[in-house]
């Protein structure tokens, strides 16, 4: 009787959530005859760049209404962190936005490195800052070429894939590793930048702002380009505000909000950079800011490069910071904390802290509770993708199917975001 009785509220439940669906996809209309088209755009659409999907309700080839639908993944990795050893936890903030890892998993060290009171070298946090920054110009690579893709220019694409290549190589050099970069630690860095490192890095910075001058000349002022995204998803300052906008859509709207500035972190009070922003918050000033945010980045890294300090690349945390290779082989005190770390067997203070990076798409926050155990007792991760996603059925109504699916690919939603 029981199972009858839950099994009932199930289906009244979900009849419900039925009719509150068609309550917005169905709004009242005058004209009777009128007849609406409902359109799934996603989850495995090319154009939605990944998987989530878009209910759209079309009157023609215009957009009257819009229900976002995300949670195709449903990784959970909030609750998994729960029970795994902090530093364990990089390799789940590896797979939120894949396009930057780098950034996502130097936030979550620097933000457990906050709650257990580590002093991070200047030489690793500087470190921090060139690949960071390497991250977020890997990220807006992504995005506007993929842009110009969805616009119907493929060459553009073609162009800055090879430089994003490049930037791979650096990341192999530095950790081995190309896409799911672990090559932070909590306390610093893995290991010292090699000299071959350095010189694939001071190649690319050589060579790369001829590649970015041609691909914006391909696109910043090309008028098929530009009809096809100017005064299109914009949105206000206002509004971005109220959805909780950051990072580059919200510059795009004119407000200069950057973590990197506001709140800084890693040294990047020790650079100079400008914080680009636009006046309309459309399609086109989300390509414009990224495209600029580019050439702020490469400067931060040559400001960086430049004066990259001397000293260890990491802090003395022996309770946090695994010991070399060399060291467990040899010294008994060595084996100990390696054993120790890796087993999870050391506890953190009781606290709770809230840390954020200015990531790829904007800010990047984690808030950690420990209770004093060996892993998190609470930790959410704020994720800028899942936020001003819940935007883009509003920035979407009233424009072409075709309209849709550039504002979607200028927003730079990342489905490894969306997850909880």
């Amino acid at each position: 009787m029981a199972v009858n009785d839950t099994l009932e509220g199930t289906h009244h439940i979900i009849e419900e959530a039925h009719e509150q669906q068609d309550k917005i996809l169905l709004p009242m209309h005058n004209d009777f005859n009128q007849e609406l088209t409902t359109l799934n755009l996603g989850p495995t659409h090319p154009a939605t760049h990944g998987i989530f999907q878009n209910i759209l309700q079309m009157d023609g080839e215009r957009i009257v209404s819009g229900v976002p639908t995300i949670g195709y993944i449903h990784r959970a990795f909030e609750k998994i962190a729960e029970r795994r050893p902090f530093y364990q936890i990089t390799t789940l903030t590896d797979r939120m936005n894949y396009c930057s890892s780098p950034i996502n998993n130097l936030g979550w060290h620097m933000t457990v490195e906050k709650m257990l009171g580590v002093t991070v070298p200047k030489r690793a946090q500087y470190m921090r800052v060139i690949m960071m920054e390497l991250a977020r110009i890997s990220d807006h690579l992504i995005c506007n070429s993929i842009l110009g893709v969805d616009t119907g220019a493929f060459t553009g694409f073609l162009y800055v894939f090879q430089e994003r290549e490049k930037i791979y190589e650096i990341y192999e050099e530095v950790c081995g590793a190309r896409l799911t970069t672990n090559m932070g630690r909590v306390g610093g860095m893995e290991r010292d930048f090699t000299p071959v490192a350095i010189e694939k890095l001071r190649a690319w910075l050589k060579s790369f702002p001829a590649v970015m001058k041609e691909f914006e000349s391909m696109f910043n002022r090309n008028r098929i380009f530009m009809d096809r995204v100017v005064n299109v998803g914009g949105i206000s300052a206002e509004k971005a505000l109220d959805y909780g906008f950051t990072g580059p859509n919200l510059r795009a709207a004119g407000v200069d909000y950057d973590v990197r500035v506001m709140n800084p972190y890693s040294s990047y009070e020790d650079f100079e950079f400008d914080i680009p922003v636009g006046t309309n918050g459309d399609t086109y000033d989300r390509f414009m800011v990224r495209n600029e945010e580019i050439w702020q980045s490469l400067r931060i890294i040559n400001q960086a490069l430049d004066k990259l300090p001397e000293g260890p690349y990491h802090a003395d945390a022996p309770h946090y910071y695994l010991p070399p290779k060399d060291a467990v082989y040899k010294n008994m005190e060595a084996l100990i904390y390696h054993f120790k770390i890796v087993m999870g067997e050391i506890d953190a203070p009781v606290g709770e802290v809230y840390h954020s990076v200015e990531g790829g798409n904007g800010e990047l926050g984690f808030y950690l509770v420990s209770d004093g155990g060996r892993t998190p007792y609470r930790l959410h991760f704020r994720r800028p993708c899942f936020i001003y996603y819940q935007a883009y059925p509003e920035m979407a109504v009233g424009t072409t199917l075709s309209d849709a699916i550039v504002i979607l690919s200028s927003m730079n939603v990342i489905a490894g975001e969306l997850d909880a």
